[in-house]
C-alpha cells in the first residue's frame, strides 16, 4: 500500500538512505555525459547534447533511487515537483523572447543603441554598462529582468562599437547581479535570511553582505575600466555612420522609449515580472505600426493587407519567432533581427533537464548525502564558511538551480552555524556569495541558460569578465578564514580562531 505520494506507508519497509557511493554515482555519471557532449560539440552542446545528457543523469539518478526503495511514482512525482518550480521562470523567459521582439520591432532596442553609442565611447562603454545595470538591478531587484532589457541592448552596442561582447555581457552580468543582490527588492535576499533564520531581517543581511559585493564590484569597476582602456575596436563602424545607418531603418524618438518607461513603472509598482515584461512587450507591439510604419510593413510583407491587419500579424509575428528586420542594411538586419518565444525553447528545454535531475536527487536524499561529510570537515570557522560557500557553487553545477544552491546549504549548515555561535548572517552572505551569483556561470544551470539565451553570448565566453562573481565567493572565504565581518551570534565580532 502506497501514500498519494507513491511513497510506502507505515506499513511497508521505507526507503534506504543512500550510500556515498550511491549519492555519488549520478553526480558522477553527469559530469562524465556533460564532459562527452562538450567535448563532442563545443560550443553548440547547448543547442540539444547537453539537454539530453541532463535527462539520461535524471532517468539513471532515478533508477538508483528505485534500488534505495524509492517507488516509481515517488520519483516520477518528485521529477515532475521539481519541473513546476520552474514555472514563473519559464513564463518569464517566454515573455522576455516577446518583449525582445516587439522592442527591436518598435525600436526601443534601436533607439537606446542609437544614443548609448552617441554617449558612450569605447573608453567608457565597459565600466557604464556595469553602472548602469547595476543601478537598475537595484530598483528592479531583478538580474533577469535587467539583463532581458538594457543587457540587450548593451550587447548590440558593443557590436556597433567593435568591442568585445562577450566582456560587454560580463558587464551586463556583474552589473545586474550586484543590484539584484544589494536590494531589498529582490527574491533571493528575501528568501535568504528566512531559510537561515535565527531572526535575521533583510536589513542586517544587506547590511553584511555589503563588506564582500562592495569590493567585490568596485574591483569589477576597475577591471573593466582597465580593459576599456586597453581596447582596440575591431571592424568598428563610426559613431555618425552607425547613427545613419539605424535612423535610415528605424524612425528614432523618444516615443520608442515609452515600452521600457512603462516596465520601469510596473517594477516600481511591484508588478509581478511576467505580467510587467508581457504587458511592455504587448504595448510595444501595438505602438509599433505607429512608429515604425514601413519597417513593420517590410516585416509582415503583405502589401495587399489592411492596417490593422498588418499590425496583428506583426505582433503574434514578433512575440512567437521574433521580429526580423528587412531593410538591405546587413549589419543593421542583423544586430535586430532577434527575439521570439520560440528562440528560448532550448533553453526551457535545458531549464527543464536540469531541474529533473536536481528534484530525482534531492528527493532520493543523494544531494543531502553528498553534503553531510563536508559538514563534518569543518572543524573551524574558516573551514564552515569555506564549505558552505563550495557547497553552494558545487550545486549550482550539480543541480543546475540557483534556488536548490540556496535552499539546500541554508538547511545544511544553519544548526552547525549557530551551534558554533556564528550569527545568522554569517550563513546568509555565504549562501548568497555562492548559490545566487555563481549560478550565472553555469551553463546548464537555470541563470546560467537565461542569460546566455537572452544576450546570446554563450557562457564560456563570458564567464572570465564576470569578476564580481567569482570574486564575492573568494572574499566571502577569506574574511571567514580572518575572522573579519564574521560576527558571533551575541553581537562581537569573532577573532581569527573563530
Amino acid at each position: 500500500m502506497t501514500t498519494g505520494t507513491g511513497e510506502p506507508t507505515t506499513g511497508s519497509p521505507a526507503p534506504r538512505q543512500p550510500t556515498l557511493l550511491q549519492a555519488c554515482l549520478p553526480v558522477v555519471v553527469l559530469v562524465g555525459l556533460l564532459v562527452l557532449a562538450i567535448v563532442r560539440f563545443g560550443a553548440d552542446a547547448t543547442d540539444g547534447p547537453i539537454q539530453v545528457a541532463l535527462l539520461l543523469s535524471a532517468a539513471f539518478a532515478g533508477l538508483v533511487a528505485l534500488r534505495d526503495g524509492h517507488t516509481v511514482a515517488a520519483v516520477a512525482d518528485a521529477a515532475i515537483g521539481g519541473v513546476t518550480t520552474a514555472v514563473a521562470a519559464i513564463f518569464i523567459l517566454l515573455a522576455v523572447g516577446g518583449l525582445i521582439g516587439t522592442w527591436n520591432m518598435a525600436g526601443t532596442i534601436p533607439t537606446i543603441v542609437y544614443w548609448g553609442i552617441g554617449l558612450l565611447g569605447p573608453t567608457w562603454f565597459y565600466l557604464a554598462s556595469a553602472v548602469i545595470c547595476g543601478l537598475v538591478g537595484l530598483v528592479t531587484g531583478s538580474s533577469w529582468t535587467t539583463a532581458g532589457t538594457l543587457g540587450v541592448a548593451f550587447v548590440a552596442m558593443a557590436n556597433v562599437l567593435g568591442l568585445s561582447a562577450a566582456v560587454a555581457a560580463g558587464a551586463v552580468i556583474c552589473g545586474a547581479y550586484f543590484g539584484d543582490k544589494m536590494t531589498p527588492l529582490s527574491e533571493t535576499t528575501i528568501l535568504v535570511p528566512k531559510l537561515v533564520g535565527g531572526g535575521l531581517t533583510v536589513g542586517a543581511h544587506l547590511r553584511n553582505m555589503i563588506w564582500t559585493a562592495g569590493p567585490a564590484f568596485g574591483i569589477s569597476l576597475v577591471a573593466f575600466l582597465i580593459l576599456g582602456l586597453r581596447a582596440e575596436p575591431n571592424g568598428a563602424v563610426p559613431t555618425d555612420d552607425a547613427q545613419r545607418a539605424l535612423a535610415s531603418v528605424f524612425h528614432i524618438s523618444w516615443v520608442n522609449l515609452l515600452p521600457l518607461a512603462l516596465l520601469a513603472a510596473f517594477a516600481l509598482l511591484r508588478v509581478p515580472p511576467f505580467l510587467a515584461i508581457l504587458g511592455s512587450a504587448v504595448f510595444a507591439g501595438v505602438l509599433a505600426p505607429f512608429t515604425q510604419g514601413p519597417a513593420v510593413r517590410a516585416f509582415v510583407d503583405e502589401p495587399d493587407a489592411s492596417a490593422f491587419a498588418t499590425g496583428v500579424d506583426a505582433i503574434f509575428t514578433a512575440m512567437a519567432t521574433g521580429f526580423v528586420s528587412d531593410s538591405g542594411n546587413d549589419k543593421v538586419d542583423v544586430l535586430f533581427s532577434r527575439g521570439g518565444m520560440t528562440s528560448l525553447l532550448t533553453t526551457i528545454w535545458l531549464i527543464l533537464g536540469a531541474l529533473s535531475f536536481a528534484a530525482v536527487c534531492e528527493h532520493a536524499g543523494f544531494l543531502a548525502r553528498l553534503l553531510a561529510p563536508v559538514v563534518g570537515w569543518a572543524r573551524n570557522r574558516g573551514r564552515l564558511v569555506l564549505a558552505a560557500t563550495t557547497a553552494g557553487i558545487g550545486l549550482n553545477v550539480v543541480a543546475g538551480d540557483q534556488y536548490v544552491a540556496d535552499v539546500l546549504p541554508a538547511r545544511m549548515f544553519r544548526a552547525e552555524f549557530a551551534r558554533r555561535g556564528l550569527a545568522p548572517e554569517v550563513l546568509s552572505r555565504s549562501v548568497e556569495d555562492s548559490g545566487t551569483v555563481t549560478s550565472v556561470l553555469v551553463p546548464w544551470n537555470t541563470c546560467g541558460a537565461y542569460i546566455s539565451g537572452v544576450l546570446g553570448v554563450a557562457t564560456g565566453a563570458y564567464l572570465p569578465y564576470c569578476f564580481f562573481n567569482l570574486v564575492s565567493p573568494v572574499l566571502n572565504v577569506v574574511f571567514g578564514f580572518i575572522g573579519f565581518k564574521t560576527p558571533h551570534a551575541a553581537g562581537p565580532e569573532s577573532g581569527p580562531d573563530g
